[in-house]
């Protein structure tokens, strides 16, 4: 599913990229609007065990909860939500976010809040994917709309068939593990395979560096 939530800013320094294994851990989104909401649908396909908390929560956090999807709490954010989470989404109203911010603080757990930069530790980007392979774009959470566009332009460059690239690619792998291959050679090995995979097409089909 393409996603686009970057934070309108961000602070000084180098964001480090980074790709989490959420499966069956527990992540916990405060608040229950469209932006909860989004994030919600997004994190479900991660496999974490997602809570949700806030008094009033829109019909399809309702319906993923009755579906036993997602567990909700319809009250108000407590600091003890935050007990045995691995992730903290903060998509409640400003003031909101703020508590929930210095909370996770104490208990060193990152924060993602969408367009909320003074409750963020962590920032969304651009994603898209296709079978294994996940592309995330940021502008450091200064520019969501070019990271956007950024994706999109990436999601129409690549090709559609990136899944057999993925299989190629780990079939390369164990043969390198098995022969030693040196980790310079291996590149340019897999970009020979990958062009083998389009041999007999048109000319033009043709990986390139």
């Amino acid at each position: 599913m393409p996603s686009d939530h970057e934070n309108s800013e961000a602070p000084g320094g180098v964001l480090y990229p980074l790709f989490l294994k959420l499966d069956g851990r527990k992540v916990l989104v405060v608040g229950g609007g469209p932006i909860a909401a989004g994030k919600v649908a997004a994190l479900l396909e991660t496999g974490a065990a997602i809570t949700v908390v806030a008094p009033d929560l829109r019909q399809e956090l309702l319906d993923l909860s009755a579906a036993g999807k997602i567990s909700i709490e319809r009250r108000c954010y407590q600091a003890s939500d935050l007990g045995g989470v691995w992730l903290v989404v903060a998509a409640a109203p400003p003031e909101v976010n703020q508590l929930v911010a210095a909370a996770a603080s104490s208990l060193r757990l990152f924060v993602l809040a969408v367009d909320d930069t003074s409750a963020a530790s962590a920032y969304g980007a651009g994603t898209f994917r296709r079978g294994d392979v996940t592309v995330a774009v940021s502008t450091n959470g200064r520019a969501p709309a070019l990271a956007g566009l950024l994706r999109e332009g990436l999601e129409a460059v690549l090709p559609d068939d990136l899944a057999t690239w993925t299989e190629e690619a780990v079939r390369q792998r164990a043969a390198w593990q098995s022969d030693g291959v040196p980790m310079p050679e291996r590149r340019p090995q897999l970009l020979a395979a990958l062009n083998r995979l389009y041999e007999g097409r048109p000319s033009g089909a043709k990986v390139r560096p």
